[in-house]
């Protein structure tokens, strides 16, 4: 079976296709969700033997990154370096629950699959993500729906932080900061599982003064799936 290497992993691109699959696409993201945020996107067009992510294996420092802290600088920056196809922030900051956003993407002839990564707010280690998803050759309109992944690289403990990678608690920004409660003991203190896995949900609750949480137990849960993908391939 061909191993799929994380992009952090692959130094060269070794094989192209002799056939064409260069493609103009439409990439529409929607949020969901009735409470969570996005911090901002990156889809990234690139070849089948790199991914982002891989669920089951641990997170690399980049993912952790994205993860943690919000920021797809150094996903984006290894995309590059293999001359995957890419657009970050494609909203221009959070993506807000019931929004979506639009970007074009043409991707050259090796870049024949396509990925989507951002942070989910509030939350310690949380992302949406698609992984690996084959573009369609034929032209048309491609709904995908994401769900909601853990990093596996911290407790969820759902207390307010900085979002530093490998620091503590959950990054807070404005539009949250009214909403989400202060001084809770913390939900946990241990992440039982150290890989990238299905994201637990936010357990939340009803004080906003003290409690295990600072996360809204009516406002900051949810269900998978919490994105919508629409990919129109022109």
């Amino acid at each position: 079976m061909k191993q799929i290497r994380s992009l952090l992993a692959i130094a060269t691109l070794s094989a192209m296709s002799t056939a064409s699959n260069a493609a103009d696409l439409t990439i529409d993201v929607q949020n969901l969700t009735q409470g969570i945020y996005f911090t901002p996107l990156l889809l990234v067009a690139h070849t089948p033997d790199a991914s982002l992510f891989e669920v089951g294996e641990s997170a690399t420092p980049e993912l952790q990154s994205m993860a943690e802290g919000g920021s797809v600088d150094g996903l984006a920056a290894i995309g590059a370096s293999i001359n995957a196809d890419a657009v970050a922030n494609p909203a221009g900051g959070l993506l807000a629950p019931g929004q979506a956003t639009s970007s074009s993407l043409t991707t050259a002839d090796a870049n024949t699959v396509l990925s989507v990564v951002a942070m989910i707010l509030p939350s310690n280690d949380g992302f949406i993500g698609l992984d690996n998803w084959t573009i369609p050759t034929e032209p048309g309109t491609y709904t995908v729906y994401l769900n909601a992944y853990d990093a596996g690289t911290e407790a969820n403990d759902e207390l307010r932080g900085s979002g530093a990678p490998g620091m503590p608690g959950m990054p807070v920004p404005p539009p949250l900061d009214p909403v989400l409660g202060m001084n809770g003991a913390g939900v946990t203190t241990m992440s039982t599982n150290t890989t990238v896995h299905i994201h637990p949900g936010n357990l939340g609750d009803d004080s906003l003064t003290d409690g295990a949480s600072d996360v809204s137990n009516t406002v900051h849960r949810w269900l998978n799936p919490v994105a919508k993908v629409t990919v129109t391939v022109n």
